[in-house]
């Protein structure tokens, strides 16, 4: 037995000597420590990496996008009879019609927090013009692939357009883009601390919010924009216009940015609210409660790779923190109404956004009106598909 705590006391002296060691070369405890468990890391990661052949058929995004269905689907089939009870009178009706609204005006201050990213990015938006753009584009993000919305903004920022007037670099255009729901999310996280600690994940939702600091956003951003140009077939860098910031770096902490997205994920969840109103569930527990497991479950949908708009992750990961302090049924109930308010308010806004459009068209004379054409737009990406 000593022999054996002289071995180990042997072995922690060599190891507290090497560290020291490293501290006096200019390396801190930290650095050396993070280091030592990054090779091991890489080591135990290239160990375990699969072969091409053993990989999942269909890749990540399908098997989370089946197991989260699937969940959903075996919570209906379980709770089947219960959920019949749940059934919604005029007044229930009434409050799921006033949560479409408040869904389609929280797209309308979504498509003017992009705005207020725009013009924190040095650029000059038209606000009309770039809610018109977001909420025309967002139906995109239900086709498969996740990335036809982002696209289509890039492409619209890249080339002579109502929303900026002049083209911008595709750095920029990437960055203006990818920033959008990175805050978003994070906004959202912060509300999860409203709840309380809840063991430890209080605290660690305000993480994000350190993360947004220059110095730690803009590696994050670069490694964002090669990844989605490598996705959408560009060039993370490219020439840019006279007078304007180049992209992928910022300079400050996006303060106004990430306020206006606050007020966004606010809207959303008052729609939600609406929908926890429809089925008279308001005083079972804490708004409080609600807030956070929705603020939680609307990042996963956001940031988690699944079904198109978050479908299936949302309903999944707000059962599984919701039936905590609530049975499921009532929870399941509030999440599909939800599911249908949020997208019938997408359609209706795009629906309204092609109307108004149509409208403007005919009153200016269509294309055929006199004057002298407009230039042919440079060529539309190619984007391969996801």
């Amino acid at each position: 037995m000593g022999l054996e705590r002289r071995a180990m006391n042997e072995k922690l002296r060599t190891l507290w000597q090497g560290l020291v060691g490293q501290f006096g070369r200019g390396k801190s405890i930290a650095q050396t420590l993070v280091g030592a468990v990054g090779g091991r890391w890489r080591d135990l990661s290239g160990r375990l990496r699969l072969p091409r052949g053993l990989r999942l058929p269909g890749g990540l995004r399908f098997w989370i996008t089946c197991m989260s269905l699937g969940f959903v689907m075996a919570a209906l089939l379980s709770h089947g009879r219960q959920l019949r009870q749940y059934q919604l009178d005029v007044q229930g009706w009434l409050w799921l019609l006033v949560g479409v609204g408040c869904c389609l005006l929280s797209l309308v201050v979504s498509g003017l927090a992009w705005g207020v990213i725009l013009r924190w990015l040095g650029l000059r938006p038209r606000s009309t013009a770039v809610v018109s753009l977001y909420i025309s584009t967002n139906l995109l993000k239900f086709v498969p692939g996740g990335i036809w919305h982002l696209a289509s903004r890039v492409q619209a920022l890249r080339q002579p357009s109502a929303a900026l007037g002049a083209p911008v670099a595709t750095a920029t255009a990437l960055l203006a883009v990818l920033i959008e729901p990175l805050l978003a999310a994070t906004a959202a996280l912060t509300l999860v601390s409203l709840g309380g600690w809840q063991n430890g994940l209080g605290g660690i939702a305000l993480v994000p919010l350190v993360l947004l600091l220059p110095r730690w956003l803009n590696p994050l951003l670069l490694r964002l924009e090669r990844k989605k140009a490598s996705q959408l077939g560009l060039e993370a860098t490219g020439p840019e216009e006279p007078n304007q910031p180049q992209g992928g770096q910022v300079e400050s902490y996006p303060w106004a940015p990430l306020l206006a997205q606050l007020a966004f994920v606010l809207l959303r969840f008052a729609g939600f609210a609406c929908c926890v109103w429809a089925f008279d569930l308001q005083t079972i527990v804490p708004w409080t409660v609600w807030l956070s497991g929705f603020a939680l479950a609307w990042t996963l949908g956001l940031v988690v790779p699944g079904a198109p708009g978050g479908l299936g992750v949302f309903e999944t990961a707000l059962l599984l923190r919701l039936t905590q302090a609530l049975p499921e049924p009532p929870v399941l109930a509030v999440a599909l109404s939800y599911r249908l308010v949020v997208t019938a308010a997408d359609l209706l806004g795009a629906g309204l956004v092609a109307l108004d459009e149509k409208i403007s068209e005919q009153n200016a004379g269509g294309p055929s009106s006199s004057g002298p054409p407009d230039p042919p737009p440079p060529p539309s990406l190619e984007i391969p598909s996801a």
